[in-house]
């Protein structure tokens, strides 16, 4: 991992000699629980309070959208490092085994994983903090509440997180955003594309019901990424994120890059789908219904409105051999 004047790497580092923020001189401040530690320095009052973002990876991320919206933001912007959590506490390595390298006769390097919160500055030069790297295997509760400590102590008035979903929409249309939070008042998109469910517990979802029951805001987007791109980089979805971000915050953030590679992959996924007739009417049959349901989301009086709606029975057949149609193009 390398850490610049220009933004700051993924979250993991390479294994070496590491100065600690006491070693520098500065104290460090660590939370109940013992699952973080700040080091860095506390945030400017006159600046206000920031808002801080987060994302998880590996789980609830299609199309890697929200660590590829995350990843941009840190590559791009001024960054420093703010609080660092103790992932051997809550990480299973064996799990989610890092990546190391051998050299003909010797190990050379390491790159160990890591979960910490970054402040940027956005092209305004307005301060914001990034909580992102993998979500935690072990002790969720605890995490949830030394994060809350956290946001505390760093002055935090917003917490948004970014993720991503699987969704029965085509690649050819705008990609829609679910908006969720502690306060649904609050949200600028207060469109409802689903209603109740039940779903698979999350640490990102836990810290959101966690910070709302202490009294703070915590919101969140989930970009709906086509079902059939989910196991792909799709940043078309990281460019939804990151406008639903920009239009909750105001924040200016940069996304000329995230535009340049979301072309390249609409690109690429077009000279696939063109191979095939049958994909293309696989993908003609989900804009119809992506319409329909549009319309009548738009159009909805009193009634509820619910993806559900749409059975997918009818298309799920070509969907399928649609994704085995990748997979065999990805193998050769």
């Amino acid at each position: 991992m390398r850490v610049d004047a220009l933004g700051c790497g993924p979250p993991s580092r390479t294994l070496g000699p590491r100065m600690s923020r006491a070693a520098r001189g500065s104290p460090t401040m660590s939370s109940p629980n013992g699952l973080v530690t700040i080091v860095g320095e506390p945030a400017d009052p006159a600046l206000g309070a920031p808002v801080l973002l987060h994302n998880l990876t590996g789980f609830l991320d299609a199309g890697a959208a929200g660590k590829i919206a995350v990843d941009s933001l840190c590559a791009a912007l001024p960054c420093e490092p703010v609080a660092e959590f103790d992932l051997d506490a809550i990480y299973d390595y064996r799990a989610r085994r890092p990546r190391m390298t051998f050299l003909t006769d010797h190990y050379g390097e390491i790159e160990m994983p890591s979960l910490r919160v970054d402040r940027l500055r956005d092209l305004a030069g307005t301060e914001f903090l990034v909580l992102h790297g993998p979500e935690p295997d072990f002790r969720w509760r605890a995490f949830a509440k030394d994060t809350l400590w956290l946001i505390e102590q760093l002055g935090v008035n917003l917490t948004i997180g970014l993720h991503a979903v699987p969704w029965p929409a085509p690649h050819t249309r705008p990609v829609n955003v679910t908006s969720h939070g502690t306060n649904p008042e609050l949200l600028a998109d207060p469109r409802q594309f689903v209603g109740d469910l039940e779903v698979p517990a999350h640490a990102a979802g836990l810290l959101e019901l966690t910070l709302g029951a202490a009294g703070h805001t915590a919101l969140g987007f989930a970009a709906h990424v086509p079902h059939y791109l989910a196991g792909a980089q799709y940043p078309r979805a990281s460019i939804a994120l990151l406008n639903s971000l920009a239009g909750q915050t105001g924040l200016q953030l940069p996304m000329d890059v995230l535009r340049e590679n979301a072309q390249e992959a609409d690109d690429d996924i077009a000279r696939q789908l063109s191979a095939e007739p049958e994909n293309l009417e696989a993908v003609h049959m989900l804009e119809q219904q992506y319409d329909d349901f549009m319309a009548r989301l738009e159009h909805a009086d009193d009634q509820a409105t619910d993806i559900s709606d749409l059975d997918p029975k009818d298309f799920v057949d070509q969907v399928e051999r649609f994704l085995a149609g990748r997979e065999n193009d990805e193998d050769h």
